[in-house]
């Protein structure tokens, strides 16, 4: 006997698989926009912490903050141009004192010579950034969040009474 058609359980099975397929492909895409998205302050911790990297992932801008670089493992992997600019500026937090403005640390280029860093945030392998917040354009970026995203305040005064309401919640 020859067969000339489909049957309806074989066409029913090529729909299965090709949704499934369908499936895989659109997941995956919309994941690439995902990581595509345009680097933020507020998004920093996120963009960094979605690259590969065994040791530390560190977003360097020297000089006058025009062009920063994406440092994975101390290799340069990526420049970001028009990120910021030398108006940004980061404090870390004291209890006793609050917000402290904090100078970037030091940067050898390869010759070993130091260069001047105008912003400097970095992520170590479990993924636990910099505990600083950072000023930029009247907005003030809570970097110290662990699982929550980035909170942006309008105000210093509001990021400190962030941090003395939470230092209140856990003393209770």
């Amino acid at each position: 006997m020859k067969r000339s058609a489909f049957t309806l359980i074989e066409l029913m099975i090529v729909i299965v698989i090709m949704g499934v397929i369908y499936t895989l492909a659109i997941s995956n895409f919309s994941r690439l926009s995902d990581t595509s998205k345009k680097l933020r302050l507020d998004n920093l911790k996120e963009y960094l912490g979605s690259l590969k990297y065994a040791k530390s992932a560190r977003l360097l801008c020297l000089d006058d903050c025009s062009t920063c670089s994406v440092y994975l493992d101390g290799n340069k992997t990526k420049s970001i141009d028009g990120f910021l600019d030398d108006s940004v500026k980061t404090y870390r937090y004291d209890s006793s004192y609050g917000f402290i403005q904090k100078e970037p640390e030091p940067f050898f280029n390869a010759d070993g010579v130091e260069e001047s860093v105008c912003f400097s945030y970095t992520l170590d392998n479990n993924k636990i950034g910099d505990q600083v917040l950072i000023e930029y354009k009247n907005k003030f970026y809570d970097m110290a969040t662990y699982l929550q995203d980035t909170p942006v305040y309008d105000s210093m005064q509001a990021a400190q009474d962030a941090k003395e309401n939470l230092a209140n919640a856990v003393l209770r």
